[in-house]
């Protein structure tokens, strides 16, 4: 992830509604969730969470898919986590016992950074 589109994503996870809706798809993992239940779920209208929707998928962080009548939303796991490397990217200078906390939280949700950390 460059430095423009981790700014992108910084500003749209800048507004609460937004993160919120980033972490309730987190949680709800690769099945998604359809925009009335998002709505439902934090209480807002069907056409707030439809504007914060469209600016989380513009920023790249969630997608979208149709299932029959609804559009499903699901967090974009591979953008999140370029997310988390821009910011750590330049960790450690030499000295990796400084990140070590970072990583081994990173890896309680990657199996495969798990692998490699042992």
């Amino acid at each position: 992830m460059d430095q423009r589109q981790a700014l992108i994503a910084f500003g749209a996870l800048s507004q609460e509604t937004r993160l919120h809706i980033v972490r309730m798809l987190v949680v709800a993992g690769p099945d998604g969730m359809a925009a009335g239940a998002i709505a439902e779920k934090l209480e807002v209208s069907p056409s707030n969470v439809s504007f914060h929707l469209k600016e989380l998928e513009r920023s790249g962080l969630i997608a979208q898919q149709r299932e029959s009548r609804s559009i499903i939303y699901s967090a974009n796991y591979e953008a999140l986590g370029g997310l988390v490397r821009f910011l750590m990217e330049d960790c450690c200078s030499g000295h990796p016992e400084i990140c070590a906390p970072a990583a081994e939280v990173a890896a309680c949700c990657n199996p495969k950074m798990e692998e490699k950390l042992q």
